[in-house]
């Protein structure tokens, strides 16, 4: 899509609520911490840690502005850590899931739940951005990058897009002109890092509508469409064998 069809037909914010809504398992990306496209905000000893970045929207091969897939995290009994993308992301059996089902259902004792619990999928969303701000790393400023979430940030996302009172108007935060950056305040309560202080901020054009500088910014949206593939992912045989192992 060229950046006069972005403008032309900006998308509809009832249908990027309905997507949120009807998200199913066919959206997913390829997990790599080593991807130089990646942006994350830094946090210093304390664990606290501030950003602008402005949501970008999708580009031609996206139907949502995001794509979202579930991951496993946790260590064995024999101390090895299971790190892996789980395949139910994409609609498929996965084997974790599949022992997490049978030890809850059929099992149903404390600890078999607590095991269930410790290796629960975890949901991961991601998302171009424009970083505004990077106090902890000025180079990023400036870059359209990918930004890996969680819920938390997601159903701030929904708030302003789905506003709860009557003196809120919705806002669609991925649109270039009628968007808000968002201002990530990151803090450490009680051991877990914690993300209840981010907020949006006033409802602003990115960049005053100059539509050189916008042009310029849509021209580095990163694809998401490889983050929806099935070969990004290992073999239903390839997971089992890590979880057994």
């Amino acid at each position: 899509m060229s950046f006069a069809a972005l403008k032309r037909n900006r998308t509809d914010l009832s249908a990027l609520v309905e997507a949120a809504s009807n998200a199913g398992p066919e959206d997913q990306k390829k997990h790599n911490v080593t991807d130089e496209r990646f942006w994350q905000p830094t946090r210093d000893k304390a664990g606290n840690g501030y950003a602008v970045i402005r949501f970008l929207p999708g580009n031609a091969d996206a139907s949502t502005p995001w794509v979202r897939y579930w991951d496993h995290f946790f260590k064995g009994p024999t101390g090895q850590w299971y790190v892996e993308k789980s395949l139910t992301s994409i609609g498929q059996a996965d084997p974790l899931a599949e022992s997490n089902s049978k030890l809850w259902n059929q099992d149903g004792s404390e600890e078999a739940k607590r095991t269930v619990r410790e290796r629960k999928r975890n949901l991961r969303y991601v998302a171009n951005v424009l970083v505004i701000s990077d106090p902890s790393a000025p180079d990023n400023e400036g870059r359209v990058m990918l930004y890996r979430f969680g819920k938390k940030i997601f159903d701030k996302i929904m708030d302003v897009m789905q506003p709860q009172f009557q003196d809120e108007d919705p806002v669609n935060p991925y649109d270039f002109w009628e968007g808000a950056d968002f201002k990530i305040k990151i803090r450490k309560v009680e051991g877990w890092v914690n993300y209840d202080k981010s907020e949006f901020g006033s409802q602003a054009a990115l960049y005053n509508s100059d539509e050189e500088k916008l042009e310029e910014v849509y021209a580095k949206v990163h694809s998401l469409a490889d983050f929806t593939k099935a070969e990004n992912y290992k073999t239903y045989a390839e997971l089992k064998a890590k979880f057994n192992k």
